[in-house]
Formats: C-alpha cells, sequence, structure tokens
C-alpha cells in the first residue's frame, strides 16, 4: 500500500511541477519583468567573470533554478554551469529540456544547498539565487553555504522579494501608470499563477529583507557587499551583488 501511495504521489507531484515548468516557460518569455531581471543577472555574472580568458573554465551554480529558465540563459552565454532544484520532478524537466538543446556545458541535480554536502569547500566561482530566499526555511543557512562553496574572490548575485506582491494593490497601481492594458498583462501572467503557488506551497517564512537587513546577512556569512539595486515588478525586489573576499 505504501508504494502504491508513494507512486501517486510521485504522479501528482510529476504532473504539477511539469504543470509549473510549462507555465513558468511562458511566463519567463512573455514577462517583460522576467526579461529584465534576466539581462540583469546575466549582466553581472558577465562582469564577475570579466578576467576569465574562457568561460567554459567559469562554473556557476545557480541554486533553487526551478526547471531551469535562467540556468538555460547563463549556460547559452558560455558559462559551465550547475542546476541545483530541490524538487524531483523540475528537475526532471530541467534535464528533458537540457538534452533538447545538447548543451554539454550545463548539468541539473537535486538537492537542497543548505543542508546538503554535495559540494566541495571553494568549487564554484560564482553562486546566482533568485527568488527563493524569501521562501527557505532557513535563509541564513543558504547564504553560509554559498559563501563556503565560493572560491576565494568569486562572486554570488541574489536576487530576494521585499515585499508580498498583493494582487488588487499591484493591478491598481500598475493600471493608473501605465494604463488597463499592461495591468491586465501583468495580472495574467504573473499576479495570479503567483499568488496561486504561494497559497498552494508549504508556509515557510516569509524573509521578506530591507536592504539592511540584506546587507546585514550577507555580512554576517562572510561576504562583502559591492552593489545593491531595486529591480523587478515596481521594484518589489532587491537584487544584491556580492564578493568572497580571497583573504579572511
Amino acid at each position: 500500500m505504501s508504494s502504491l501511495h508513494g507512486g501517486l504521489q510521485w504522479g501528482v507531484d510529476r504532473m504539477l511541477s511539469v504543470g509549473y515548468g510549462l507555465l513558468y516557460d511562458y511566463i519567463f518569455e512573455k514577462f517583460g519583468p522576467y526579461q529584465k531581471l534576466q539581462a540583469e543577472v546575466l549582466a553581472l555574472v558577465e562582469a564577475s567573470a570579466k578576467q576569465a580568458p574562457d568561460r567554459r573554465a567559469v562554473q556557476v551554480l545557480d541554486v533553487d533554478c526551478g526547471p531551469g529558465n535562467l540556468t538555460f540563459v547563463i549556460a547559452e552565454a558560455g558559462f559551465s554551469v550547475v542546476g541545483l532544484e530541490p524538487y524531483g520532478a523540475l528537475v526532471e524537466l530541467a534535464r528533458e529540456k537540457r538534452r533538447a538543446k545538447r548543451l554539454a556545458n550545463l548539468s541539473f541535480t537535486q538537492g537542497e544547498l543548505a543542508s546538503t554536502k554535495a559540494f566541495r569547500d571553494a568549487s564554484f566561482d560564482q553562486v546566482v539565487n533568485v527568488h527563493s530566499l524569501y521562501a527557505h526555511a532557513d535563509p541564513q543557512a543558504l547564504l553560509a553555504q554559498a559563501h563556503r562553496i565560493l572560491r576565494p574572490g568569486g562572486h554570488a548575485i541574489f536576487v530576494n522579494h521585499t515585499r508580498r506582491a498583493d494582487v488588487t494593490a499591484t493591478f491598481r497601481e500598475l493600471r493608473a501608470r501605465e494604463g488597463l492594458g499592461p495591468a491586465m498583462r501583468c495580472l495574467l501572467l504573473w499576479l495570479l499563477p503567483h499568488a496561486l503557488f504561494e497559497a498552494s506551497r508549504r508556509r515557510i517564512g516569509p524573509h521578506y529583507w530591507t536592504e539592511e537587513q540584506f546587507g546585514a546577512n550577507l555580512r554576517a556569512a562572510g561576504f562583502t557587499v559591492l552593489e545593491f539595486r531595486r529591480t523587478f515588478l515596481n521594484d518589489a525586489s532587491v537584487l544584491v551583488w556580492a564578493r568572497k573576499d580571497r583573504a579572511e
């Protein structure tokens, strides 16, 4: 009976994850704030590696990568990338897409950075983490592990929500500023799917950090903060570019 229950659970998890992954694929390609954020993150990955003679030699870890949308963007820019994701069905979906794209410089693995010891100390040149810290059970542990696996002089890019995306308030603000069409597009492409996702997930946190809190947590983990900037929808997120210093 337990094996049957496990099989049914796997099937439901697989169905929901694939549905989420396909929806996220569409949103990622069509939603302007995601496109802007993607460009910002890639530009910082490139800036962090500007001294590298060969991008394939730059090892990047994308933490909590989901179905791998941003992971593919970084790999297609020429970097060697590992996508790390705790949900097995999303890892399978990302691997299927990788096989279709035939990217030899990209791999996906299942795991949770805050609790896994799968990666050696100082094994990556860069770490990227977008929009998962706020929902993590122990975000400070994730920051500490990201610092551990970075090589001295390596860089990290973290993006975190600073507040809950209120559907009604955000829609009204966008309608007043940009008109009904853009507001409806945002509502259908991101606000409603995100609200449904948040309602269905296990309640953890949320950890909506201010810039001051974010900076303090990064410094406590050993990072030097290089840059803060507001980003994403209505500047509701903070992007931080940080470095692990060579001499500690």
